[in-house]
């Protein structure tokens, strides 16, 4: 049976990298007793997959990973089992259960939600307002040159950030933005390179989690009509069902 586990990763656990966190969940799993399968072979290992690995020093709220299990109690039973046994920071939001022919989460990643504020610490060291400055980024979303070079395994090559920036706008509760990217295989855009570029514009290089960004969710591509008008995404927890 495949089963879809959202979670949250806040607080201090923002600085566990991605491989730790695999490892941490593949402990919690045994903790948790769950009947998760393992891969056959010498050198068995359990059946999990995340969707998207999140940066370092970035905090998420709709988090994602796949596993395979032989049998399960009910998505509520499995939650607080799982949550009982979460480090402060981690909590498990749903437990469900995918059709037998679902894809992989990994591979359908399109795009994700990301909201952005100013660290309190660096906010006095900006030249404007942090209203000011996430008007301008708006601003400069819609008016302003988004080519940048982007580093890759393979080397350096240009990039035009515009068609990746599905949606932006202000917050409207306090100084801050909203932004949905590109993600996955196909284009991959990540919030510090539209905050690069728009630094870049400013003449300011903004110093190491100078940031806070919360990754708020991850969507599959549900269909496209008309171009990109036509675009629908669907957040991978839609794929799935609770199980009673």
């Amino acid at each position: 049976m495949k089963i879809r586990i959202k979670f949250s990763k806040q607080g201090t656990m923002k600085f566990v990298g991605h491989l730790d966190l695999m490892r941490y969940f593949q402990k919690a799993m045994r903790r948790a007793d769950v009947d998760i399968r393992y891969s056959e072979g010498f050198s068995p290992h359990q059946i999990m997959s995340f969707a998207s690995p999140l940066g370092l020093g970035l905090t998420g709220s709709g988090e994602y990973l796949d596993i395979e299990v032989l049998s399960t109690g009910s998505s509520q039973e499995m939650k607080e089992r799982l949550n009982a046994v979460m480090a402060e920071g981690v909590e498990i939001l749903s437990y469900l259960r995918l059709p037998d022919d679902a894809a992989n989460a990994m591979s359908l990643v399109a795009a994700c939600d990301y909201t952005v504020r100013l660290h309190p610490d660096y906010e006095s060291r900006l030249p404007m307002s942090p209203e000011a400055f996430f008007s301008g980024l708006a601003s400069f979303i819609e008016h302003g040159n988004l080519e940048i070079i982007k580093k890759t395994k393979k080397g350096e090559k240009p990039m035009d950030l515009k068609p990746y920036i599905f949606e932006w706008r202000q917050l409207s509760d306090e100084p801050g933005c909203f932004l949905k990217l590109s993600s996955g295989s196909a284009a991959n855009v990540k919030p510090e390179l539209v905050l690069s570029a728009y630094g870049a514009s400013l003449g300011l290089e903004f110093p190491l989690f100078a940031f806070l960004i919360n990754r708020e969710e991850i969507y599959a591509l549900a269909g496209e009509e008309n171009g990109e008008a036509g675009r629908c995404f669907l957040s991978l927890e839609e794929f799935g069902e609770p199980i009673e």
